[in-house]
């Protein structure tokens, strides 16, 4: 096999590949001679088959296959012995690339071409200096915190008079132009409302300081205007039914029932940490600082690393890549989304490559390398964190394991847990490198430097 490549804009490589009959011969017959063992011919016994008849009726497809076996491994054998940074799978040359009659005897050439990532050099020195933004933990934010934990651990309670979020449970009757019940109209008992929801104020104010026994009269379609599924849950009506409703309805308060947050005492450090973990408000407090700083590093690491990602693009400048080839590779990735797909997705994708080829030369320069337990350790991570979003702080090490080892059945999964892997390995390594310009920031400044503000 002979194999010759050309790149003379470094880019835009052309890799020329010549298959001849020495290289697949010899496979083809061995597996024509397996076909004649195992083929059933009537007229002819197992394995007498004439190997005439089973050159003509299976030859070319061997050949074809194993000729397509043999370019694919030879021609990444090739890219690896010689180095070159390919960029997506290599693609048939669309101007020199002429039909093969693989029913011939003789050598076979095919002309590929090859995406080459650019040549350029990175690396971070303490020379460099990124800004790390450490968010700030006072007392507004843990009066905050605490007032969350209340909300979560609260219960409904039963108020005498509406006010603010509370339920209000009645019975509703539809009423006819003069405000009379409606003969036959829709009525409905135990309807639940909670007009900090409605969308018209009108609607919300008729609530105001009621009281059980008050009767209101109220108009649900006014209340949840373009909501027909919100207004037939109310009535507990199909949709359909209140599609052209216009009436208004009376509503007679049977039940007031008020959210009432959880008293800051033991029973709720219990169920936010766990039993006689905390004893009193004080190291309440103390503990969720802990938490809110072990968060908020996280997200301050996450910062930094976009702030590399920017010095980085500044430092490294535009980068020339084989656009018009990675446009073909796109499309051939993305069949079923078509031409559009790629225009508009194009500047973006190619802005991830090359962070993803200045990040990989860091790695590769740090030696930064992910294993199985840096995976599993950070799927418990993850699935900490979601349990903590609910106020469960303190769920057990084994309910852990078994739902991060649900995650690391899904290949998707797995995937963005090593990319992630790899973001914090690399982000520990460069705070150690460079010089950091640490500066203190409230959550709200933080915020906001994250949604570009």
């Amino acid at each position: 096999m002979k194999i010759t490549f050309e790149c003379p804009d470094k880019i835009n490589g052309l890799l020329t590949m010549t298959v001849e009959p020495a290289d697949y011969q010899e496979k083809v017959e061995k597996t024509l001679k397996d076909y004649r063992k195992k083929a059933q011919v009537p007229g002819f016994r197992p394995g007498q088959v004439p190997m005439g008849m089973i050159k003509r009726q299976y030859g070319t497809a061997v050949k074809v296959d194993e000729v397509n076996r043999l370019m694919g491994e030879k021609l990444y054998e090739y890219i690896q012995e010689n180095k070159i940074h390919m960029l997506g799978d290599p693609l048939p040359n669309q101007e020199k690339q002429q039909p093969q009659n693989f029913e011939k005897e003789g050598d076979l050439t095919f002309v590929f071409d090859i995406a080459v990532a650019p040549e350029f050099k990175v690396e971070l020195t303490a020379k460099d200096k990124i800004d790390y933004y450490t968010i700030a933990i006072d007392d507004k934010l843990l009066d905050e915190q605490v007032k969350m934990y209340q909300s979560q651990a609260g219960e409904f309670v039963k108020a005498e008079t509406f006010s603010g979020n509370d339920t209000i449970t009645g019975d509703l009757r539809q009423l006819d132009a003069e405000g009379n019940t409606l003969e036959g109209g829709i009525t409905t008992e135990s309807g639940m409302v909670m007009p900090a929801y409605f969308k018209d104020d009108d609607q919300k104010k008729l609530f105001e300081g009621c009281k059980a026994g008050d009767i209101i009269t109220f108009n649900p379609k006014k209340a949840y205007p373009d909501n027909d599924a919100e207004v037939a849950a109310l009535l507990k009506v199909k949709k359909e039914e209140v599609a052209g409703l216009e009436s208004d309805f009376s509503f007679q308060v049977t039940e007031i029932r008020h959210y009432q947050p959880a008293e800051v005492d033991q029973k709720l450090f219990d169920r936010v940490f766990g039993e006689g973990t905390v004893k009193d408000e004080k190291e309440f407090r103390s503990r969720i600082a802990e938490g809110l700083k072990a968060q908020f590093a996280s997200s301050s690491d996450y910062k930094f690393l976009q702030d590399v990602r920017a010095y980085l693009e500044k430092k490294v400048g535009k980068l020339e890549f084989p656009e018009a080839l990675l446009k073909r590779i796109m499309l051939q990735n993305n069949k079923d989304k078509g031409e559009d797909f790629v225009e508009k997705n194009f500047e973006g994708s190619i802005k991830e490559l090359a962070w993803h080829l200045m990040k990989e030369q860091i790695v590769s320069a740090n030696q930064i390398k992910v294993d199985d337990d840096d995976v599993k350790r950070l799927a418990k991570e993850a699935v900490r964190a979601q349990f903590a979003q609910y106020g469960m702080s303190n769920v057990p090490d084994d309910v852990l394991e078994n739902y991060a080892n649900e995650q690391l059945k899904k290949r998707e999964s797995v995937d963005g847990l090593v990319d992630r892997a790899v973001d914090m390995k690399l982000t520990e390594t460069l705070k150690n490198v460079v010089k950091l310009n640490e500066k203190s920031v409230s959550l709200e400044e933080f915020n906001k430097m994250l949604e570009g503000k």
